[in-house]
């Protein structure tokens, strides 16, 4: 047993010392509420604004410190983050748009910014993409897991997702690493766009598949493969498995065979010989 004590002291020697997870979430939490929500009773100033961006690029040093590589400055990451922060931003603020044309449930763009759990976790995945870029990958897998933990989607970081991105309801969702998703395409709760294999030396390769500009997919449907491609304009319909690719303008669906009859007796059988 004092082996195993010894062998767990080993592993913890060898292993980054790397902040509460509860410093991260609170990060994101706090980038929310400066980017996308008014909690005060009365307009924020532009001295205010500022003034709380500044602890947030003095939290965000902080944690890069334990995520940064070696061969880029923790300043220079802080710095190229938070000036692609407007773009983002802008990015984001797009996708609520496009949930809020696009969901005949939601009543105001407030609604959406402030309870929808779909823009959540695609507003995160912006962030997270971002630092995933910036090979904070860690950093990025730790965020955008926060958005799992709280939405049921799973977004991962890699992933390649272009403007005026939808997802109603959302749970259930995943997209993997190698996934690739255009313009203006709107997602239902439950879809995986998975990989046909799971083997850890394909780690580098394109595994999940190409999805193009103005696709619907449908709750329950998986999409998988690396070379799996759904034209632009295509339909995928409800509980629909597909690991090969669909041309444009496509409509795919599930036939699904439903018999009913009404609480009436049988009526009898009917005897015949051959």
């Amino acid at each position: 047993m004092n082996s195993f004590y010894q062998e767990i002291a080993k592993q913890h020697q060898e292993l980054l010392i790397l902040p509460d997870k509860k410093l991260i979430h609170q990060f994101v939490d706090n980038l929310f509420v400066i980017l996308f929500s008014n909690t005060s009773k009365s307009l924020e100033s532009e001295e205010t604004i500022k003034y709380k961006f500044t602890q947030l690029k003095n939290q965000f040093d902080e944690l890069v410190l334990d995520f940064s590589t070696k061969t880029v400055q923790d300043k220079e990451q802080t710095t190229t983050f938070f000036n692609i922060i407007p773009l983002l931003h802008k990015e984001a603020l797009n996708d609520a748009l496009t949930i809020f044309t696009k969901d005949p449930a939601a009543k105001s763009l407030e609604e959406v910014l402030y309870s929808y759990p779909g823009f959540f976790a695609i507003a995160v995945y912006r962030f997270s993409h971002q630092l995933w870029k910036q090979d904070l990958k860690l950093l990025a897998r730790t965020i955008s897991e926060y958005a799992h933990i709280k939405t049921s989607i799973e977004i991962h970081p890699g992933a390649e997702i272009g403007t005026d991105f939808a997802i109603d309801h959302g749970t259930g969702i995943v997209i993997g690493e190698t996934a690739i998703i255009g313009n203006n395409v709107q997602i239902y709760q439950g879809v995986t766009l998975g990989a046909l294999s799971v083997k850890k030396e394909e780690a580098f390769v394109k595994r999940h598949p190409t999805i193009e500009d103005n696709v619907i997919i449908y709750a329950n449907s998986t999409i998988l493969g690396g070379q799996t491609k759904v034209g632009k304009d295509s339909i995928i319909g409800g509980n629909v498995w597909l690991t090969y690719t669909v041309p444009s303008n496509s409509v795919v669906y599930h036939k699904n065979e439903i018999k009913i009859r009404d609480n009436n007796p049988f009526p009898a059988p009917i005897f015949y010989s051959i």
